[in-house]
């Protein structure tokens, strides 16, 4: 039996940053996710609704459609349709900003490491304990990589070696990567994606409403470094652009953190308000944070969503 305080340990992003392999450090996340919850954490996600039919005494009151009471004052339930898989595409960005910090240290892993990890992890749960099916899609201002979604164990492996072996590089540009994947992905299901979202928020979000025209099911994994959030630079510093070459900024941080720090909630409050304002799954997440935030805010908004749309 696993002991809960050592798969525990796995969450925390220093722990998970000295495990080498990715597919092994997703492993452990999932393995101490599960252990905790209920073995079905996607249970009732991949239902649709197909029509209305009167109450009958036995049926589940959590299925009575009210806004139908409220009209006709009588009962009715939901009944829905279940499709066999869950076909879930996790779009992870690649782009330079998420190698921040480019000089990180056993005890912390980047954007981009994090964002791996998170990623890897829900296809892990997905794929090995849902027996649902996973793809992934690195992007930056165009598609580099796309792992076709396979509900099979053994691509899982696969998938964890090219995300490890892939250097994140180039500038963010959402819009030709969402509008060609929005065209092409087929049969309906879960679009997650997974970015620091450094790029224009309209572009973004009008990127996402192509996924929901089409659809989908939208989430968004917002993945900042803490220091993005909390700005905790004191000397005198040189920046330096991941996105743009050649560009440097040699300034005084403590003159600039109140407006810096400012900016930057404006920033993530205008993001998540459009996300919600049009029914997108929102979390924002630290590299700070323990990796079982990451999946927590991923299920839980699932199943609000869930509950409050039916």
């Amino acid at each position: 039996m696993t002991d809960p305080r050592r798969t525990r340990s796995y969450f925390d992003p220093a722990v998970l940053s000295r495990i080498g392999r990715l597919e092994l450090r997703a492993r452990h996340v999932v393995e101490g996710f599960v252990s905790g919850m209920h073995a079905s954490a996607f249970k009732g996600f991949s239902v649709e609704f197909a029509d209305h039919r009167e109450y009958a005494p036995g049926d589940d009151l959590r299925h009575i459609d009210w806004r139908v009471y409220a009209k006709s004052d009588r009962f009715y339930v939901k009944e829905y349709e279940v499709e066999t898989n869950l076909r879930a595409r996790l779009l992870l960005d690649c782009s330079g900003s998420m190698a921040y910090p480019e000089h990180g240290s056993a005890e912390r892993m980047s954007k981009w490491d994090y964002a791996a990890t998170v990623v890897v992890s829900l296809a892990h749960l997905l794929v090995a304990e849902q027996s649902d099916a996973a793809g992934v899609v690195l992007f930056d201002d165009r598609v580099r990589t796309e792992l076709p979604v396979s509900a099979s164990r053994a691509a899982l492996a696969g998938l964890a070696q090219t995300i490890e072996g892939y250097a994140p590089a180039g500038r963010t540009d959402v819009r030709l990567p969402f509008a060609e994947l929005a065209e092409r992905i087929g049969r309906r299901g879960m679009v997650i994606v997974v970015s620091d979202l450094l790029t224009d928020v309209q572009q973004v979000l009008d990127g996402l409403g192509r996924f929901q025209a089409a659809g989908h099911d939208v989430l968004v994994l917002q993945v900042l470094d803490q220091d993005e959030i909390e700005f905790p630079f004191s000397d005198r510093t040189l920046f330096e652009g991941l996105e743009e070459p050649g560009l440097e900024v040699l300034t005084d941080p403590q003159s600039l953190r109140t407006s810096y720090r400012q900016a930057v909630q404006d920033f993530v409050r205008q993001v998540r308000d459009l996300c919600l304002n049009r029914q997108i799954d929102y979390a924002l997440l630290s590299t700070a944070d323990p990796l079982d935030t990451a999946l927590t805010s991923f299920l839980a908004g699932r199943m609000h969503r869930f509950v409050r749309g039916q």
